[in-house]
């Protein structure tokens, strides 16, 4: 579900990859880019999105516009991430291991840019079946938006934490 943010909000943009088209058509070659784009805060707020366009730059323009309109929350336990969680997306599936401080961002690069958006640390991947850059990074963040911290589980169950972790 998408998070109503401040549009003022400084946020870091990482462009995942992009791809040149072009089709002919009776007068020569008409190309086209297309733009895979993550933004996040570095903060638990990450997101992602397509932007098409005859140049570059409009392509990127509007891949950030798309990315602030899908923008969610992240769980964080210190810099990594509460559980062991698998993201599924079309083919593509991303596992993703919390790692004690100090091991790094141990991720291929499609994950590796979600992660840093997020401002997530530390943290073990691995990226399963379909390299699909865009259907890696959307399973990354289905993985990263299952994952629920202590005090998230105990708040809808209606506990305290110590009750919730036994």
């Amino acid at each position: 579900m998408p998070i109503n943010i401040d549009p003022n909000i400084e946020l870091m943009e990482r462009v995942v990859s992009f791809h040149s088209v072009s089709k002919t058509v009776k007068g020569g070659r008409v190309r086209k880019q297309s733009v895979l784009v993550v933004v996040g805060d570095g903060n638990g707020l990450v997101g992602y999105g397509i932007g098409k366009a005859n140049e570059l730059p409009d392509a990127i323009k509007k891949a950030i516009a798309d990315a602030r309109k899908n923008l969610v929350r992240v769980s964080l336990v210190g810099t990594t991430v509460p559980h062991e969680a698998l993201g599924q997306f079309g083919a593509a599936s991303v596992l993703l291991k919390p790692a004690p401080e100090g091991t790094g961002v141990i991720a291929g690069g499609p994950v590796r840019q979600v992660m840093e958006a997020a401002g997530i640390r530390d943290i073990r991947t691995k990226s399963l079946r379909s390299n699909n850059k865009q259907n890696v990074v959307a399973a990354t963040i289905e993985g990263l938006k299952a994952m629920r911290c202590a005090e998230e589980i105990a708040a809808v169950r209606g506990k305290t934490v110590t009750e919730v972790k036994g």
